[in-house]
């Protein structure tokens, strides 16, 4: 199967680093144009110099901002084909007791995770509705699909929010040709934040993770975006509402 993106146009959120870059990277090596978004304003300007694409900074938990970068995409490209929502993860944060946890901890994974997904979807829907094609893709975690081995309670809940809205979406947008699914990933060491969580485990606990994966390793940023870029494919077109665990083979 050989699959290219040479007239699609896509959004890729959480491109600054990790996972994000690396699905932008490989959009881009696939022929898309890409348009990247991050709250991270140096570090999603220096991947779109790196891939030659634009960059929109902000945060997208905020629906005007994230309502714009659509609007200019759609602006700059007269069309907009693909969105992966892969902005998210624990905002510094770690594993704690419930009685610890704040309410400002509490929502701020919440709009990381799951409201800017929902904002950037609702302003994109309606161009990929009249265009009678779209692929949606978010980037949720094996942490919505069971206990978070983070310890986190808000991140393991927001994961699973952003499951359902997948799932939901796919029900609603589906019937007009937008396809909706997720990439469930595993244990990627991808950003400074999984390094510290994978660090903190010391030798003993990381053996005994890589033991409970088939495939006896990590896996890396390329492995979801070979995902992330099949689910946006034109031979994915009958696959929708799914949750593709990429874990190698966690048990």
């Amino acid at each position: 199967m050989f699959i290219r993106f040479d007239s699609r146009v896509v959004i890729v959120t959480g491109a600054a680093q990790g996972i994000g870059r690396g699905i932008a990277a490989a959009f881009n090596e696939a022929g898309a144009r890409i348009h990247l978004a991050d709250i991270d304003e140096e570090g999603v300007r220096r991947t779109a110099k790196e891939l030659g694409a634009r960059a929109y900074p902000g945060d997208l938990s905020d629906r005007a901002t994230a309502a714009k970068v659509v609007q200019d995409v759609i602006a700059a490209e007269r069309r907009l084909d693909i969105v992966v929502l892969a902005a998210g993860g624990v905002c510094g944060q770690v594993g704690r007791p419930i009685e610890e946890v704040s309410p400002a901890d509490w929502h701020a994974v919440f709009a990381a995770n799951v409201d800017g997904a929902f904002w950037l979807v609702q302003s994109a829907a309606p161009a990929m509705k009249e265009a009678g094609w779209g692929r949606i893709v978010t980037i949720s975690s094996a942490a919505g699909l069971r206990p978070s081995l983070t310890g986190i309670q808000a991140y393991s809940a927001a994961k699973h929010a952003l499951v359902g809205l997948t799932k939901q979406l796919s029900g609603e947008l589906a019937p007009h040709g937008v396809t909706v699914n997720s990439v469930a990933p595993g244990l990627i060491l991808s950003n400074p934040s999984t390094l510290k969580q994978w660090q903190s485990y010391g030798p003993e606990r990381q053996s005994q993770i890589v033991d409970t994966l088939h495939t006896r390793r990590l896996g890396s940023p390329q492995d979801i975006a070979a995902a992330a870029l099949f689910l946006s494919s034109e031979q994915a077109g009958w696959i929708t509402g799914q949750i593709l665990s990429v874990d190698g083979g966690r048990f």
